[in-house]
C-alpha cells in the first residue's frame, strides 16, 4: 500500500470516494445533508488541487485510490494561527480494519508538520450512526473539543 500526497490528476477518483463518504453518511442516517454530484465534485477537486488550496493525501492499492484525507489550511486567533482542516476522509469499507486510517493520518500530520500548522481539526459524520468515527480518531491522537469537532494537537 503507497501513501502519499497526490496530484490532480488522480482527482476523478478523489471525488469518486468523497462521493462514496457523502452517501454512506446519507444511507447510515437517512438524512440528505449533501447535495451529491459526482460531475462537480470532480471539477471541484481539479480545480482545488491544481490551486493550492485542496491537499490530498492518498492510500493506493497499484494505481486504484482506496482511501484519502483532503486537507485545507486556515488561520484563527483561538488555534494560534495556522492550522489544517481535515476537510473529507474516507478509506473504502473492503479496506477499512487493515491499519490503512491510521496509516493516512499519520502521514496527514506529518504533511501538517511540513506546512508549521499547530493542529489539525475536522469535523465527523452524525453520531450515533458514526461513534466508531468518533472513537477511531480519539484512537488516533484527535480529542473531542465541543460538540463533535476535533482536533489533534501537531506541536
Amino acid at each position: 500500500m503507497k501513501i502519499s500526497l497526490i496530484d490532480k490528476s488522480k482527482a476523478e477518483q478523489v471525488a469518486k470516494l468523497a462521493v462514496c463518504l457523502t452517501n454512506e453518511i446519507i444511507e447510515r442516517t437517512g438524512v440528505k445533508y449533501f447535495n451529491v454530484d459526482s460531475s462537480l465534485a470532480i471539477k471541484l477537486c481539479q480545480d482545488f488541487i491544481a490551486q493550492g488550496h485542496y491537499h490530498v493525501i492518498a492510500a493506493q492499492d497499484g494505481d486504484t485510490l482506496v482511501g484519502f484525507g483532503a486537507l485545507c489550511e486556515s488561520r484563527s486567533l483561538y488555534a494560534e494561527g495556522c492550522f489544517g482542516i481535515l476537510q473529507e476522509f474516507y478509506v473504502l469499507p473492503d479496506y477499512r480494519s487493515q491499519g490503512i486510517g491510521k496509516a493516512l493520518l499519520e502521514e496527514i500530520a506529518q504533511f501538517a508538520k511540513q506546512q508549521d500548522w499547530r493542529r489539525l481539526e475536522l469535523c465527523t459524520p452524525p453520531v450515533p450512526e458514526f461513534e466508531a468515527t468518533v472513537a477511531f480518531y480519539q484512537t488516533n491522537g484527535f480529542e473531542i473539543t465541543g460538540g463533535y469537532k476535533m482536533k489533534r494537537v501537531i506541536r
